[in-house]
């Protein structure tokens, strides 16, 4: 694959995940706004466009290793793999993070102001995670499970052909993949924020142990979150929208 700067960010992490770690090297937002070409994301961040492009054209030029080439899978796989990845690990991670971060605002917060506004920013941001995360497993991921064919949803079925007959109540899938999407870009600006407040997840020199445990929590978290996001905006909800479209026709 030779990547070009006129290649949009989101797709190029499609076609090779690996990317994902020359972007991140770059604080280049590959999820929330992957819909930026290369070229166009080097001018927002005042980047050389050509260093970055030999980065990821050496890159490309290497063996691809085991990273899932998600673009082929069916829909009902990646819904199952983000549930049972990345659904699951926030919910692991929320209530261990949440207590680190108690103790640590209780023990470092005189001395660390900072650590109120980084409490504040994640604390609400678990709130919203599992709000996002229980709508996509009840409302939008059962939709596209019936889309594959896999899942039945009494009403919208034709008895005949199997074709949709009726709409959802959210009218077309592309509504809820909106809120879902507004959501993600909530969530993205929430770890820009963190990110900036913990110099990129760096520990001060009096950190306890709790301290620099909750700072590789919050970067292991902001990176599956960046995963988390690029599967669904890139990737899943552009072909459940087509795979709507397509049924419907039908």
């Amino acid at each position: 694959m030779q990547i070009s700067d006129k290649d949009l960010v989101g797709k190029i992490v499609s076609e090779d995940y690996r990317t994902a770690s020359i972007f991140r090297v770059y604080n280049i937002d590959y999820c929330c706004n992957g819909s930026r070409s290369l070229k166009e994301a080097c001018q927002q961040e005042s980047l050389d466009v050509d260093r970055l492009l030999s980065e990821l054209n050496d890159l490309a030029g290497e063996e691809t290793g085991t990273t899932p080439d998600f673009r082929q899978w069916d829909l009902d796989l990646i819904v199952d793999y983000i549930e049972k990845k990345h659904h699951r690990f926030v919910r692991k991670m929320l209530p261990e993070m949440e207590e680190n971060m108690k103790k640590v605002l209780k023990v470092h917060g005189s001395r660390h102001p900072e650590l109120l506004d980084i409490a504040a920013l994640f604390l609400a941001s678990a709130l919203d995670l599992r709000s996002h995360m229980n709508k996509e497993e009840k409302i939008l991921f059962p939709y596209i499970r019936f889309l594959t064919g896999i899942m039945n949803i009494p009403g919208l079925t034709s008895e005949k052909n199997g074709n949709i007959s009726a709409q959802p109540a959210f009218g077309q899938i592309k509504n809820p993949i909106r809120m879902m999407e507004e959501e993600h870009s909530q969530e993205g600006e929430r770890f820009r924020r963190i990110a900036s407040l913990t110099d990129k997840y760096t520990p001060p020199v009096d950190a306890c142990t709790t301290y620099k445990v909750l700072y590789a929590q919050l970067k292991s978290f902001e990176e599956d979150l960046h995963m988390h996001i690029h599967l669904e905006n890139n990737i899943l909800f552009p072909r459940a929208i087509g795979k709507e479209n397509e049924r419907t026709r039908a």
